[in-house]
């Protein structure tokens, strides 16, 4: 006895209502595909807006009052945030214990949003300033990891042999050496500042990424489209630029995207120590160092430049395990 099967014996396992059969999955290019995972995460694509408000705040905050950084007014000293809107709802209104403390120090009429600090210096002004600090170390950071980590990894990995045992010594000698040290070695050649945290960063800032990069390289280059480059007489150069760089370009976003919250805090943390930005200039760092000697009795000098590393440093972590699974899904599942 022979079966005859008809068109409704079988269905498709979990089909969605809507779902096209015909989809031709060849016409999604790679970037486009990973766009599309990436904005499917909410909380990536809400770190990413964070990211850019905070830009966006950093460039141009400082320019809405007439406040710079450095400039002080001792008699409006320790005055607690002050907002137009705000102060009608009794919130952030300068009225401490029932006392307009804005009144009683000349500043009747003037607004500081975020307060000011116990030398009279406007917060709100410093903070976005600081935060142009922090920017530029994740730029730095992400830069350097791009060129110096990742060219030196692919050098390294690629060649092999006595080439890669010479550049892993001189990187396991410089990963023997604590940061503590060389910032405060350099801070005895040059002053404490933005040029010896950028100096630091130049030195060991880039060893995770060019770990990650030689690994991925010892991987790919067994495979077999790279002998077959090899046995056509490519050079080696066109190999790691055409062959290798495009099948690590993922890994290489993502690890450079993971080492920016670690610069951010290693400033912070070198400032909050003394070893980073010194007065007047300002950090995030410097902030919160200033508003701790103060903590128990102006809380928000260091809780506002807080709040904003804080969301700074988690939105970049978000966003980079964002971008980890857009650019391999596959990860998730792990």
């Amino acid at each position: 006895m022979s079966l005859i099967f008809k068109e409704d014996d079988f269905a498709f396992a979990n089909k969605r209502k809507g779902t096209n059969d015909t989809y031709d999955i060849s016409k999604e290019s790679f970037a486009k595909d990973v766009f599309t995972r990436f904005m499917k995460n909410k909380g990536a694509v809400i770190s990413l807006v964070c990211i850019a408000i905070i830009i966006f705040m950093a460039i141009f905050a400082p320019y809405v009052n007439e406040h710079t950084y450095k400039s002080m007014i001792i008699e409006h000293a320790s005055l607690p945030p002050k907002i137009p809107i705000l102060e009608k709802l009794g919130i952030c209104d300068g009225i401490i214990e029932g006392v307009d403390v804005y009144e009683k120090a000349g500043a009747d009429g003037s607004y500081y949003l975020f307060g000011t600090d116990t030398l009279g210096r406007d917060l709100w002004t410093r903070t976005w300033v600081g935060t142009r600090v922090s920017l530029y170390i994740a730029g730095l950071a992400m830069l350097i990891d791009m060129i110096i980590g990742m060219s030196f990894g692919l050098i390294s990995g690629f060649f092999g042999g006595k080439v890669d045992l010479v550049m892993q010594r001189f990187i396991e000698i410089l990963s023997g050496i604590p940061n503590m040290i060389i910032v405060t070695l350099l801070v005895l050649v040059l002053k404490p500042g933005i040029l010896s945290i950028t100096v630091a960063l130049l030195i060991k800032g880039w060893i995770g990424m060019s770990r990650v990069v030689r690994a991925q390289v010892l991987k790919l280059k067994e495979q077999e489209f790279i002998l077959a480059s090899e046995t056509l007489g490519t050079s080696s150069a066109n190999i790691i630029l055409n062959e290798i760089l495009p099948n690590i370009l993922g890994q290489v976003i993502i690890m450079s995207m993971f080492s920016i919250p670690d610069a951010i805090f290693t400033e912070s943390f070198l400032a909050f120590i003394g070893l980073g930005l010194q007065a007047p200039m300002a950090s995030l760092g410097v902030l919160i160092n200033d508003g701790f000697k103060s903590f128990l009795v102006f809380p928000y000098m260091v809780a506002i430049p807080t709040t904003v590393l804080a969301i700074l440093m988690l939105s970049f972590n978000i966003m980079a395990d964002g971008l980890r699974d857009a650019f391999d899904p596959k990860m998730k599942e792990m």
